[in-house]
C-alpha cells in the first residue's frame, strides 16, 4: 500500500482527528483512512451521498475564513483594463 504524507494540517483538525482515533480505539492512520472512505462513499461502510453540490459547505466557514476567501478572490476578480485594450 502506498504511503501519503499530509502537510499543514490545521491544529483544530489534528485535535479532532486525535479525539476520533482515541474514541474509536484506532490509530490515526486507520481513522483517517476510514473517514476518507466514508466521505467518498467507498469501503466497508458506504455512505449515502446526501449532497452533490456545494450546498454542504453553506455555513461551514467562520466569518474570518469567509473574509479571507473574499479578499483572495477580490484580486482575481480585478480587471486589468490595459490587458484588454486593443
Amino acid at each position: 500500500m502506498k504511503a501519503i504524507t499530509l502537510r499543514n494540517i490545521p491544529p483544530k483538525l489534528e485535535r479532532v482527528l486525535h479525539q476520533k482515533a482515541e474514541e474509536d480505539g484506532t490509530s490515526m492512520s486507520r481513522t483517517i483512512i476510514h473517514l476518507l472512505e466514508a466521505n467518498l462513499g467507498i469501503g466497508k461502510r458506504k455512505r449515502k451521498m446526501l449532497h452533490h453540490e456545494l450546498d454542504v459547505l453553506a455555513g461551514s466557514w467562520s466569518r474570518e475564513e469567509a473574509d479571507e476567501l473574499d479578499k483572495a478572490l477580490a484580486e482575481q476578480r480585478r480587471i486589468d483594463h490595459e490587458l484588454w485594450a486593443n
